[in-house]
């Protein structure tokens, strides 16, 4: 299945902050659970990820600070902020009341919803 550009790039954000807030990662790493939390359907570039990082760096969601990783090169790995965790407890609300509609929406009508879709009102 093909994701949207816009439905991808909507979901960027609050999932990287989601990513961080279980605790501090690496870009290659953070790539790679996206592609497990989404069981394979996301599969995000160095390109997409790496100038969302710097941005939510810039805005002060996250911190950042090389490290040696085992094989003994240097990794930048990210950090959720304080303020990444208010950003990241608002954006799970808003998408809490996106989510709702969506499943009002899409559930398939009961009866008594059908009947009043289906009669209108006779003033």
């Amino acid at each position: 299945m093909h994701i949207g550009k816009d439905l991808v790039a909507a979901a960027a954000t609050p999932l990287v902050l989601g990513i961080l807030a279980e605790g501090e990662s690496y870009g290659y790493a953070i790539l790679q659970r996206v592609e497990q939390l989404s069981e394979g359907e996301l599969s995000w570039s160095d390109g997409m990820l790496y100038p969302l990082l710097h941005r939510l760096e810039r805005l002060g969601y996250v911190e950042s600070a090389w490290h040696a990783s085992p094989s003994g090169r240097r990794r930048k790995h990210y950090l959720l902020s304080n303020d990444g965790r208010s950003v990241l407890a608002e954006q799970r609300r808003q998408w809490a009341a996106v989510s709702s509609a969506l499943e009002k929406v899409w559930m398939p009508p009961s009866d008594s919803t059908r009947r009043l879709v289906a009669s209108p009102v006779r003033a």
